[in-house]
């Protein structure tokens, strides 16, 4: 079955739908908005003001401006903050993909895929990237909940299994560069395509945890260990999933 799955991806894997928000995302970062009426141009994914190639194989890591460790979609909410003046509390409550979120997401798209076929690379040598992946070990093995279930539960070891599908193993590097090489997606099952954030925030659901605050310290950090776990991999995304 698990091959069978497979296949399918491969046969539409020329038209992955991600292709629109990659366009749409474009778009976005090149069009003034905001109350300042300015593009995302100058933004700073950590390569330099507007370099996209490549950032996100970089990410996340420690940005001196803001003096803590971001992924990609809470760097975006600074640059939308402080280029644009779009309020960051208003992009953190809007609803996945309405509004703000949907922008994001299309944002997201276009980023990431100006890294697609690198290799992850992601630093730990500053002090705040250290604690930022062991913030991101512990909460990955923190088990509670109704369901007492952690995201080691289904992501901690090799073998499992869950409606019909192979889970990566994020402990291993293999497992990592799976996982976090084919995020963000779009998801045939549910026509849309889904930032990591939206990835994370649906795996607490899952757990029967509180939805984590988008764009907050924990969400980077479980982002950093996955990330620097899956050091070396190639990158894939934007991924095609279920």
């Amino acid at each position: 079955m698990a091959e069978g799955i497979a296949q399918y991806r491969e046969m539409i894997a020329d038209g992955n739908p991600s292709e629109l928000y990659e366009a749409a995302g474009e778009e976005l970062w090149k069009k003034p908005a905001g109350p300042k009426n300015a593009t995302l141009e100058k933004c700073d994914l950590g390569l330099g003001a507007g370099v996209v190639k490549g950032a996100s194989a970089q990410l996340p890591k420690y940005f001196a401006d803001t003096k803590k460790v971001q992924d990609l979609e809470s760097r975006l909410i600074t640059c939308m903050s402080s280029l644009q003046g779009i309020s960051s509390q208003e992009i953190i409550d809007a609803p996945f993909r309405q509004g703000l979120k949907k922008e994001m997401e299309a944002i997201v798209a276009y980023v990431v895929t100006q890294s697609k076929g690198l290799k992850v690379a992601v630093s730990t040598k500053h002090p705040q990237e250290k604690i930022a992946y062991a913030l991101g070990k512990k909460a990955f093995y923190y088990q509670g909940g109704p369901m007492d279930f952690s995201c080691a539960s289904c992501h901690g070891s090799t073998g499992k299994r869950i409606r019909l599908q192979d889970l990566p193993n994020i402990s291993t590097q293999a497992g990592a560069a799976e996982a976090w090489g084919s995020w963000p997606a779009y998801r045939v099952s549910s026509g849309e395509f889904w930032t990591m954030g939206a990835r994370l925030n649906d795996c607490y659901r899952q757990q029967r945890f509180p939805f984590p605050i988008y764009g907050s310290d924990l969400l980077t950090a479980i982002s950093m260990y996955m990330a620097v776990n899956a050091n070396g991999g190639t990158i894939q995304t934007p991924g095609l999933k279920r």
